[in-house]
């Protein structure tokens, strides 16, 4: 299971009008510390950033599961409640979970989650569907002369 942080970068972009101005995007890593995150994101951001650069933060997210799009360039948050009975009390339990979407608009990336969605043998109901900042997602780096195959949580 993937241990998803979210790690906000904040550096002097160059705007359009060639004026610099501070910005703080928030990333998305998949690690097993604080410390793991932090320093995946600065291994990541360091190429695609001139000048000094800052982590102003890292915290746990609660995202289960990604579903990936590499034509998109925008992230969804999908708030999605598993519905289950309960044999002995015959009563309705629902299970929120969030799962983040790759689309390049609302429609696409509401396609993708039921595509990713197929399959799943469990009832659900898509409770909300959202836009969210993150600027990417780094997935766990393999490393090592046998490495195992990548899988996506």
């Amino acid at each position: 299971m993937a241990n998803w942080f979210e790690c906000k970068v904040r550096y002097d972009k160059m705007m359009e009008n060639g004026v610099p101005k501070k910005v703080n995007e928030p990333y998305l890593v998949d690690a097993l510390s604080f410390t793991e995150a932090e320093s995946r994101i600065i291994e990541e951001q360091t190429p695609f950033i001139s000048g000094d650069f800052s982590v102003s933060a890292v915290k746990r997210t609660k995202i289960s599961e990604i579903f990936r799009d590499d034509t998109a360039d925008r992230w969804y948050l999908a708030k999605v409640a598993f519905i289950t009975i309960d044999e002995k009390t015959a009563t309705e339990k629902r299970t929120v979970s969030q799962i983040l979407v790759a689309g390049s608009d609302f429609d696409s990336a509401y396609k993708n989650f039921l595509d990713g969605m197929k399959g799943t043998l469990a009832d659900f109901d898509l409770v909300s569907l959202s836009e969210t900042p993150l600027m990417d997602v780094y997935g766990m780096k393999v490393t090592g002369s046998n490495p195992a195959p990548a899988t996506e949580e």
